[in-house]
């Protein structure tokens, strides 16, 4: 390769692409043209723990976007009793064409009429987007009549009033209608959202994670931030007994074990026949979650033991059992023990697993091991995922970054190294990559547990009772301890450093956070620090309804600047066909920009400010001849 060459190694690849000015100045025009676009419209949820029919219907309206863009659009046009109907038919399309059919209520006017307004709302929603990139949001297969629709225009003249009406009418006339309305509220839904951010736990006390997960891997643009409840399954996928335990358990305490039977095809079926063996004076719900509590809390100690630098010593409460007297001694207090019934429990050597217990665990753990289903929900949850993300200058994590008590960030030590604030929770997300990989030591498969309930993980920050809650009665133990983080989450300054330490610009910058439910109806508010810290989970699960009064949030950040919306109630499916009931969400402007700002103001922007700065390089170097140009 001569000098010149080597001098323009990177302009040479680069003009494989663009082998000509006249391709550089497509390209530019472009790129140029983009950045001035108004900014995508990202929407922000975290803690669904589960709760599908709720996320679902979320998911379908956009968070009541899609109704207020109706609502704008056709406030002349339709009666609010037209509207409703026609939002109902944009978010569950199959659902609403089969309760139609069966009323008798379809005939080719009703397609020519919704697919004319599907159209319109279509024209309306795509005003951010590049042509380019409108193709790839819509359906496969799909695209070329939905472009030619979308481009037509049946009011300039006769003859394009003509072609466009033949388009809508053939495809009507071969019995197509159902698949166009069916792709164009795909369409619509892909413009609604451009990107969707999930702030973590999606896995907890809810019916159906899997489903949620699924829905998940069919949108178009989305991403991860792990909350606990999430790294508590990724943990259990790589084999962490402790994590596999405490899914079971958590499974079985809130009565959801069809996420595993029926979802991961994971069977419980050896617990529930050690668990009447041993309690059969119990009912079986009873006995099974005593039955794996106890394992769980042997493993754990097991886990706690080998790894001292983890300071969970104060969770080691079998072996402070007096298991004559039935009391326990925590902290220097004796507490009686509730229930103190354990049969599998050597008071020697409280912490080792029984034949039996050991021969469970096994069979279990091989079950998660050989779920294909799981496998592949992990596999997106890895995919998608991280710790941390920082993305048009917010900061997004599930639960804290670990403080001291004067708001400095805390040092942690493990395996002999000292890791504090952006360091420590690059280490978490590097370790929990190793475990996945399953290539290196004991000890990064048992930081998957540490990062599950650890007092110092950033998915968690406090100090569970696990063993407390379940057989002491004196709710003094059951106190959970928390980071100095969730005090200093309303602190400025505080929320400044931490922005400051991920390399944003405080003045714009968010920390936007999920993991403690906002209690709405005892006048808590979810912004925090003058605005720089937003607290997005607003209880998603139902059990947690009674205590914020509402039923989840999402944040909506878009060229006009951020607003949250507090939902109220939802539907399910059968509600919103039977009379197009809707979700009912209150909606509240967190900060209001004086101007509409643009792709150029985003991450993306400055990715595509960088491609045509290289793509000029480009264009000089054809001018001046130092690149030959290629027909």
């Amino acid at each position: 390769m001569d000098k010149n060459r080597q001098k323009y190694k990177y302009l040479y690849l680069l003009s494989e692409k663009y082998p000509n000015r006249q391709s550089v100045v497509t390209e530019l025009i472009r790129l140029k043209a983009i950045l001035n676009l108004a900014r995508p419209t990202e929407h922000f949820m975290s803690d669904l723990h589960g709760e599908y029919e709720s996320f679902f219907h979320i998911l379908n309206n956009c968070s009541g976007v899609i109704k207020e863009k109706v609502d704008y659009l056709f406030e002349k046009d339709l009666t609010p009793a037209q509207r409703a109907e026609f939002c109902t038919l944009i978010y569950y399309p199959r659902e609403k064409i089969m309760d139609l059919k069966e009323k008798k209520a379809l005939s080719p006017s009703w397609y020519s009429k919704n697919l004319r307004l599907l159209l319109k709302l279509s024209r309306l929603m795509s005003y951010k987007y590049p042509q380019s990139e409108l193709k790839n949001l819509m359906p496969k297969g799909y695209e070329t009549i939905i472009l030619e629709l979308l481009t037509a225009r049946p009011n300039d003249d006769a003859f394009q009033e003509v072609y466009f009406n033949t388009i809508l009418n053939t495809l009507i006339n071969i019995n197509s209608g159902n698949e166009y309305i069916i792709a164009f509220t795909i369409f619509i839904k892909k413009l609604a959202v451009a990107h969707l951010h999930i702030v973590g736990d999606i896995f907890d006390r809810g019916q159906r994670p899997d489903s949620i997960i699924d829905m998940l891997r069919q949108h178009h643009s989305v991403d991860i931030q792990w909350g606990n409840h999430d790294i508590l399954w990724m943990g259990a996928m790589c084999g962490n007994e402790a994590c596999i335990a405490t899914v079971i358990r958590n499974s079985v305490s809130y009565n959801n074990t069809a996420v595993l039977e029926k979802g991961y095809a994971i069977s419980l079926r050896p617990l529930s026949s050690l668990a009447s063996k041993l309690y059969p004076d119990k009912n079986l719900n009873t006995a099974m979650k005593r039955t794996i509590s106890i394992i769980l809390f042997k493993v754990e100690g097991q886990l706690i033991k080998r790894n001292p630098d983890f300071n969970m010593e104060g969770r080691l409460l079998l072996d402070k059992i007096d298991y004559i007297s039935k009391y326990i001694k925590i902290n220097g207090k004796s507490y009686p023990v509730k229930s103190p019934s354990f049969p599998t429990i050597n008071p020697d050597n409280p912490y080792e697993l029984t034949e039996e217990e050991q021969s469970v665990l096994e069979e279990i753990k091989s079950s998660f091991h050989d779920s294909t289903r799981l496998r592949k929900h992990i596999d997106f949850l890895y995919q998608k995922g991280s710790v941390y993300k920082a993305y048009n200058n917010n900061l997004l994590y599930h639960g804290c970054i670990p403080l001291n008590e004067d708001g400095s960030f805390k040092r942690i030590k493990i395996n002999n190294q000292t890791y504090y604030g952006k360091n420590y929770l690059d280490f978490c997300d590097k370790t929990i990559r190793q475990a996945y990989l399953g290539l290196y030591d004991q000890k990064v498969i048992d930081l998957m547990y540490y990062f599950w309930c650890g007092r110092l993980s950033p998915f968690s920050g406090r100090e569970f009772k696990t063993f407390e809650r379940m057989y002491i009665e004196d709710k003094s133990t059951w106190i959970e301890p928390s980071d100095a983080y969730y005090r200093y989450c309303d602190d400025e300054n505080v929320c400044n450093m931490i922005l400051e330490e991920f390399s944003l610009k405080t003045k714009r910058g968010h920390i936007i956070n999920g993991h403690v439910p906002v209690k709405v109806k005892e006048g808590e508010s979810p912004v925090k620090a003058n605005g720089k810290t937003i607290i997005i989970d607003g209880g998603f699960c139902k059990a947690y309804h009674n205590k914020t009064g509402i039923a989840g949030y999402t944040l909506i950040s878009n060229s006009r600047g951020l607003r949250l919306l507090e939902h109220q109630t939802c539907s399910n499916i059968k509600e919103a066909l039977k009379a197009n009931q809707d979700i009912e969400s209150v909606s509240c402007t967190l900060e209001l920009q004086n101007y509409h700002s643009s792709t150029a103001d985003t991450d993306l922007g400055e990715e595509i400010q960088e491609q045509i700065n290289d793509i000029y390089h480009l264009m000089l170097a054809y001018q001046n001849g130092l690149i030959p140009e290629k027909a």
